[in-house]
């Protein structure tokens, strides 16, 4: 399961503190002993990446069997499906071991640009999940990242198909933008509280190379090395221009598995901040994940 082993190593370096686990197309298993084991092999892995793998609730069940039940029967209640069932074990687990986020509320406003929409009569909508801070109809927000920065107004938010006054940090939301058409935004941008992010194209980062077992390269690389780094909603060719040991001496080459120091260059101005943790991707797979350590430019 080199795929789930990639999302698990992914979550871990990104910070995420608890997960549940669902197994689908159990219908597809006609052995239990084989989902037990499948079980087992799932509760090793996590715990192989310091994720409390024996007590991590695992669900199995089938999406697509619980999609067509409710889709010919919308009012489907607990007890009449078993596979609708699993969903609600599903939602039940989630409730119950995830705990609430802390919502950064009292920080400057920030969104990743996910997509963007074009209203006819309206605007321009864009949509993403608030990172941090607040957002309010009449509020001046900044559009940083791949273009020149420029700022525009927040004429209305919405989530969900409902119209908002206000969303707060963890709510996923379409901003409507005053003045903006929809070629002069793009996913990857980030919409901000003027004046707290700038676009950067250099920076130093402490990086994590994955080893081959973890689905990362099969050989070193070295100074020069070209891969997309993906950072926030967007994903940007950069090269490394130098290699660094843990003593700041400089290296020729890195290996599956170092840690290093290296000094990144971007291909185009991305909004980014010290401490801020990006992956770097090579041919449709992850083969590191980093921490932006300081700005150089």
């Amino acid at each position: 399961m080199p795929q789930t082993k990639e999302h698990i190593l992914l979550a871990k370096q990104v910070g995420v503190p608890n997960m549940v686990v669902f197994l689908n197309k159990q219908d597809q298993v006609d052995d239990e002993e084989l989902l037990q084991l499948v079980e087992l092999e799932v509760r090793e892995l996590l715990s192989s990446y310091e994720f409390p793998g024996d007590d991590v609730p695992i669900i199995s069940g089938s999406a697509l069997l619980a999609l067509e039940a409710l889709m010919g029967n919308p009012n489907i209640k607990r007890g009449e499906n078993q596979w609708v069932d699993k969903i609600y074990e599903l939602m039940d687990a989630v409730d119950s071991y995830i705990p609430i986020p802390q919502r950064q509320t009292d920080l400057p406003f920030l969104l990743a640009i996910e997509d963007v929409f074009s209203i006819t009569g309206r605007g321009t909508v864009a949509t993403g999940r608030v990172e941090r801070g607040t957002i309010k109809v009449g509020d001046t927000v900044d559009i940083v990242g791949l273009k020149e920065t420029r700022s525009t107004t927040v004429t209305g938010v919405e989530m969900f198909q409902k119209i908002l006054d206000d969303a707060m940090a963890g709510d996923n939301v379409g901003l409507l933008l005053r003045g903006i058409q929809k070629a002069d935004i793009q996913r990857g941008m980030v919409l901000a509280k003027p004046g707290t992010i700038t676009p950067h194209t250099k920076f130093v980062a402490i990086v994590y190379v994955l080893k081959k077992e973890e689905g990362g390269r099969h050989s070193p690389f070295f100074a020069g090395y070209r891969p997309q780094f993906y950072m926030r909603t967007t994903d940007v060719t950069g090269r490394v221009a130098s290699i660094m040991n843990d003593k700041d001496e400089e290296s020729k080459m890195v290996m599956p598995g170092d840690r290093v120091k290296m000094v990144v260059e971007l291909i185009m101005p991305v909004a980014c901040e010290q401490g801020m943790r990006f992956a770097i991707r090579e041919g449709g797979k992850t083969v590191g994940a980093g921490v932006i350590q300081s700005i150089i430019e």
